[in-house]
C-alpha cells in the first residue's frame, strides 16, 4: 500500500469530520493544520444544545444577488440555511488565533462568501478544498487573490468510503 500524501491525508480527515454533520443538504468538514500538525477539526451544524436540521428542519432563507455579466446584470437567487453554523466558522470558533497564523485550512467544500471573509481575516495563509461551490466561486477566488492567500482545489481526489452525502445546492 502506498503512503498518502499530506493533502490527501488532511482532506481525508476533513471528510471524516463531515460525517458528524446532521445537515440534510450538505455535510462539510474542515481541519486546521500548522505545518504537518493537526490543530483542530470542525463540521457544519446547529449550535450546541439546539435542535439541528434533522430534528427541527432547515431554516431556509432566499436571497437575491445582482451579478454583473458581459451583457449587463443578472439576478441570482440563492437559498441558504440559517440554522447551521458552517464548518469553517466552527473551526474559527474553536481554535486559537495564534494557531491559525500561517496555517492551512482543509475543507471538503469551497468556502461560501461569508466563510471566505472570515478566513481572510483569520491568519491562515492557505485554503485547500475538494468540492466546488459555484454560487460564490468567482468572488471568493478574487478575495483570496487580493489577500495573498493560497487557494486551491484538489480535483483528483477520492474521499474515504462512507463519507460522501448527496449534495444539494
Amino acid at each position: 500500500m502506498q503512503r498518502k500524501d499530506w493533502d490527501t491525508y488532511f482532506m481525508d480527515i476533513a471528510f471524516m469530520a463531515s460525517t458528524r454533520s446532521q445537515c440534510g443538504r450538505r455535510h462539510v468538514g474542515a481541519v486546521l493544520v500548522q505545518g504537518k500538525k493537526l490543530l483542530g477539526t470542525a463540521y457544519n451544524g446547529a449550535p450546541m444544545g439546539v435542535p439541528d436540521c434533522s430534528e427541527a428542519g432547515c431554516m431556509l432563507v432566499e436571497e437575491y444577488e445582482v451579478k454583473k455579466t458581459d451583457v449587463g446584470e443578472e439576478l441570482v437567487k440563492k437559498q441558504r440555511c440559517v440554522r447551521t453554523i458552517h464548518a469553517e466558522q466552527n473551526l474559527l470558533l474553536f481554535t486559537d488565533r495564534e494557531d491559525r497564523e500561517g496555517s492551512t485550512v482543509y475543507v471538503t467544500d469551497q468556502p461560501c462568501w461569508t466563510c471566505a471573509n472570515m478566513l481572510a481575516n483569520s491568519g491562515v495563509t492557505e485554503i485547500v478544498f475538494h468540492r466546488a461551490y459555484p454560487k460564490d466561486s468567482e468572488k471568493v477566488e478574487a478575495l483570496m487573490k487580493a489577500r495573498g492567500i493560497s487557494f486551491r482545489r484538489i480535483g483528483a481526489y477520492e474521499p474515504p468510503p462512507g463519507t460522501i452525502t448527496e449534495v444539494t445546492q
